[in-house]
């Protein structure tokens, strides 16, 4: 079976660049439009103007965006689909970011703050609703959410949680000291900072993410990487691998093979490097499958490559979630997991 356990509908800021790339993932995933017309005529143009106006008028919450990302999938054959979205996103959870982030007066508190007002504009009650909705005659569909972890903030993240009908959390870490270290406009800071000292604190706040009991799953569990930051020897990483799989193993947390780092970020690999997927099939860590899409044709991107390095590394099942409860399924199998 496979399955994209982690995939987005939205994602600002709401810059040209993501007019520009909603523009091309209607024209990808929009048959009629590339069987009809030129892409060169005036009448093609008239089209995609009415798509992309028809888009930004309905937000991300409607059927026929979801159903973008559910058609491009089955085309690729996803069999299970988890859409998920950054708690960042919502309103309602705005002041667990103020609380954790750094939003103060530096040239990086202001670019953050920045980026919160130009991020945080939906409403996680109007996500939910939708997506429990469409659930209902989408048996292939799952509902996340993506959290990010703050030590200190695990009692107020569980009050956000709470009273949603999650099939699974997944936990990630974005932030170090308030640092998002993922932006591309912060990456600079990246040049003063010792590698095995910053991963291990990287890996620290992993581990307290697993002891926390809050996720069912931790997200992209080295993407610290992201801009090519890490040590020269990779195994110098190797205590650090370890100790976030034992940490896993006891608390009954799994991974996953991300691949969205592989295909829009420069380090240009997946998450966990096949150093560290080796470690975690050592210890047996239970795996799914992401491709970390933002837009609907991204959706399964890589997925295939994920699925042939589990299968190298002795997978024989992947792990899905409903109701936060586990739910394995065989690799090369058909699994309904409505059923289940």
């Amino acid at each position: 079976m496979k399955v994209d356990m982690h995939f987005h509908l939205e994602e600002g800021p709401y810059s040209l660049r993501w007019l520009s790339r909603t523009l091309k993932a209607l024209a990808s995933t929009e048959p009629k439009l590339i069987i009809g017309h030129s892409s060169s005529t005036q009448q093609y143009v008239e089209e995609m103007t009415k798509l992309l106006g028809n888009r930004v008028q309905n937000g991300c919450f409607n059927e026929e965006w979801l159903d973008r990302y559910l058609n491009m999938g089955r085309s690729r054959e996803i069999e299970a689909f988890g859409v998920v979205d950054h708690l960042y996103r919502f309103r309602e959870c705005r002041s667990y970011y103020e609380k954790h982030m750094l939003l103060d007066d530096s040239p990086i508190g202001i670019l953050q703050k920045t980026w919160l007002d130009q991020v945080c504009v939906a409403s996680l009650s109007e996500f939910v609703t939708f997506v429990t909705e469409a659930k209902k005659s989408r048996p292939d569909l799952l509902l996340g959410i993506e959290a990010d972890f703050f030590p200190g903030g695990e009692a107020e993240l569980r009050d956000l949680l709470v009273g949603h009908e999650w099939d699974y959390i997944i936990g990630s870490v974005h932030f170090i000291e308030g640092w998002g270290f993922d932006n591309p406009e912060t990456q600079a800071e990246f040049k003063d900072l010792d590698p095995l000292q910053t991963y291990a604190r990287y890996y620290e706040l992993l581990c307290q993410a697993c002891v926390s009991g809050l996720f069912q799953i931790i997200a992209h569990p080295d993407n610290l990487k992201v801009f090519g930051f890490r040590p020269i020897n990779e195994k110098d990483l190797l205590p650090y691998y370890r100790k976030l799989a034992e940490e896993m193993i006891i608390n009954g947390v799994i991974t996953e093979i991300n691949t969205g780092l592989a295909y829009r970020f420069p380090v240009a690999e997946s998450c966990p490097s096949p150093l560290f997927l080796s470690v975690l099939a050592d210890y047996r860590v239970p795996l799914t499958l992401s491709s970390d899409a933002h837009f609907p044709d991204d959706i399964g991107m890589l997925v295939d490559e994920a699925l042939a390095a589990a299968l190298g590394e002795g997978y024989s099942e992947l792990t899905i979630f409903r109701g936060c409860k586990p739910i394995k399924v065989p690799i090369g199998s058909r699994v309904d997991i409505a059923s289940n």
